[in-house]
């Protein structure tokens, strides 16, 4: 845990314990156990069981739950493979404590820079605004990789309308769901520390908590405009494909219209009949093909000038 001292304004690293009256705690649990869990919030800060619960288990979804002496937060990082990851935060008068399973490289960043710079510790409040901007922040990195995919899909659409892409966009689709109804919810628990008063924050800091507001709602909006964009690009390639299976038919059927007066030709003079007219021409045979591509050649030209094809 880090430990600022307001008396003397440093900063510096013990064991975990519970802060003084002139200090400031951040304590980091990364993939605990059950029992440090409950050691660390229900023996030293004396939590409340069902915030030790939710702090062990990390299955919730984003929230915030206010109890005597402290408010428990929940809060998604995203992880290096672009998926939600929880974080379990829980805020008192002068300490924070972060629970999370997987490593957050954010987090270790964080930490590191409090520790060099002491005003990031001076106010619980400072600190929980560090954590949720990043957050956010890297929110908006995956809106960049998503916009970047769209792009390249559509890019492959048009080059080639026949790829087969449907499965990865409702895969894509399904990701920005996901990431679009976690963060639709934290924008609810941003709202509630903006606008209302936050009792472990300063009035001053409302301000930057707006401002974090304003970044992810853009990025709800990005992904909206994403999701929509996905569905008219699955529509625009059906779209080309039932063109193109258009023009091939159209093109097919131009050939066989050409073709069956020329069958019916040659089924005429096919026939086993005696007394046929023309059948015992010298020139029989070339007046037949004349005749086909006289047919042929005013049939074509008939179609261009209805501009069929």
């Amino acid at each position: 845990m880090l430990i600022y001292e307001s008396t003397h304004g440093t900063v510096h690293e013990e064991k975990v314990r519970v802060p003084g009256p002139n200090e400031v705690a951040w304590v980091r649990m990364e993939n605990p156990s059950p029992d440090d869990v409950k050691h660390v919030l229900g023996d030293l800060y004396k939590c409340h069981p069902l915030l030790v619960e939710d702090a062990i288990k990390l299955n919730q979804r984003p929230k915030m739950d206010t109890y005597k002496n402290h408010i428990f937060l929940t809060f998604f990082a995203v992880s290096d493979q672009l998926e939600p990851q929880e974080i379990g935060i829980v805020i008192g008068a002068n300490f924070v404590i972060t629970v999370y399973k997987d490593k957050l490289p954010f987090i270790d960043q964080l930490y590191h820079t409090c520790q060099e710079v002491e005003e990031r510790l001076s106010h619980p409040g400072a600190i929980l605004h560090a954590i949720l901007d990043r957050c956010v922040d890297d929110y908006s990195v995956v809106a960049d990789h998503f916009d970047d995919r769209l792009n390249s899909m559509e890019q492959a659409v048009y080059r080639n309308p026949r790829i087969r892409i449907a499965q990865d966009i409702f895969q894509l689709k399904r990701s920005m769901h996901q990431l679009r109804r976690v963060i639709v919810e934290e924008r609810i628990t941003l709202s509630a520390i903006a606008h209302h008063s936050f009792p472990y924050t300063r009035e001053e800091d409302d301000v930057y908590f707006l401002d974090i507001i304003d970044h992810i709602s853009r990025v709800v909006d990005s992904l909206d405009i994403f999701r929509e964009s996905l569905t008219g690009l699955l529509e625009l390639q059906m779209s080309m494909k039932s063109d193109r299976m258009n023009e091939i038919m159209k093109t097919l059927t131009i050939f066989s219209t050409i073709f069956l007066p020329l069958t019916f030709v040659v089924g005429l003079y096919g026939m086993n009949f005696k007394n046929i007219p023309e059948l015992h021409w010298d020139y029989g045979y070339l007046y037949v093909w004349i005749l086909m591509i006289l047919l042929s050649c005013v049939m074509w030209y008939y179609f261009k000038r209805k501009h069929w094809f």
